[in-house]
């Protein structure tokens, strides 16, 4: 019989709140406002993928609401077998509807401590800025994730298109964020090649990448990576249903596996792309073979790469190399 990777700890590390939000949540919501349920698949392009997204968001209306997102993606998690998760969050969707950036970064803290308290694992924050919003967006954002460094904020990623919105204009804010000593966990090489990497790395000093999988059309990029212990936070059905890959079955993970790099396995949005945490794990195990041994992998490049507390992460990196012995 396999084991069971439900029992595999990991942390779950590339997910988006409102894209990790519950269908029968957006139904309700949805009902709520007294508007149809917005469609969350048949997108064609990264942009339609972007509008069907924020249509998603514009149903969070009240403090609640947004808890009550927070609570659920952290069940979701812990079901799933994960011991830390580490949304990504973007604080100016709900400024002035729900109080300043600030107060809306405090409410997601304050219910992720309480949520993962209460299912015996952690819970730290991405504070992420927009690359198709102004620069000096990113840097306020960065000073706002230093601000809360420690008291809930461990990262700080950035997203939106790479291929229109390269990283370099973005140093400054990162520049303040790692001066904070939070980690640098922008996109690239999702939708723009080996270049995007190379600036996230050369001008974010990128610790993760969130994606990163189309550094495979670099072996030098690749080898690299490997040195440096650059985690990618890898998201195979994400790839393959906003066409960075044609199939799961050619999905790079296990070439940057074997060429000893390190990545962790994610959701990213499961409300658009369908599979969880758990979901993922199961998908390359069934469709592209992966090892136990490569699954415990992934789950240790995860739980080492997050932001966890080291007593956890220990811990946790402890209850992987038991999940290998079990028969």
């Amino acid at each position: 019989m396999p084991r069971d990777l439900r029992l595999l700890p990991k942390a779950h590390l590339h997910l988006h709140l409102e894209g990790a939000m519950r269908p029968s949540t957006l139904t309700d919501l949805a009902a709520e406002a007294g508007v149809p349920t917005p469609p969350v698949r048949g997108y064609t392009s990264f942009a339609e993928f972007g509008l069907q997204y924020r249509a998603a968001s514009a149903l969070i209306r009240t403090e609640e609401h947004l808890r009550r997102l927070v609570r659920e993606v952290v069940d979701d998690a812990a079901d799933d077998g994960a011991v830390w998760v580490e949304p990504h969050f973007y604080p100016p969707r709900y400024a002035g509807q729900l109080g300043s950036a600030d107060e809306v970064l405090e409410i997601v803290i304050d219910e992720g401590e309480r949520a993962a308290a209460a299912r015996g694992i952690g819970c730290g924050w991405i504070v992420s800025a927009l690359r198709d919003f102004d620069v000096a967006q990113a840097v306020d954002l960065a000073e706002l994730a230093a601000k809360f460094a420690g008291a809930g904020v461990v990262a700080f990623g950035l997203a939106a298109d790479e291929a229109l919105f390269p990283p370099e204009p973005f140093a400054e804010a990162f520049r303040v964020a790692r001066d904070a000593g939070l980690i640098s966990a922008p996109h690239a090489g999702e939708l723009a090649g080996p270049a995007s990497v190379y600036g996230a790395l050369d001008a974010l000093g990128a610790h993760r990448i969130c994606h990163g999988v189309r550094a495979v059309e670099d072996p030098a990029l690749v080898e690299r990576l490997a040195a440096d212990e650059v985690v990618l936070d890898v998201c195979p059905t994400s790839n393959v249903m906003l066409s960075v890959v044609p199939s799961i079955e050619e999905h790079p993970l296990v070439r940057l596996l074997d060429a000893g790099v390190r990545c962790s396995l994610n959701g990213d949005d499961p409300l658009l792309f369908g599979p969880g945490l758990l979901a993922e794990y199961e998908l390359v195990r069934d469709t592209i073979g992966l090892t136990d041994e490569q699954l415990a992998q992934l789950a240790r490049s995860s739980l080492v790469g997050s932001g966890a507390p080291a007593d956890l992460m220990a811990e946790a990196v402890d209850h992987v190399e038991e999940w290998l012995t079990r028969s």
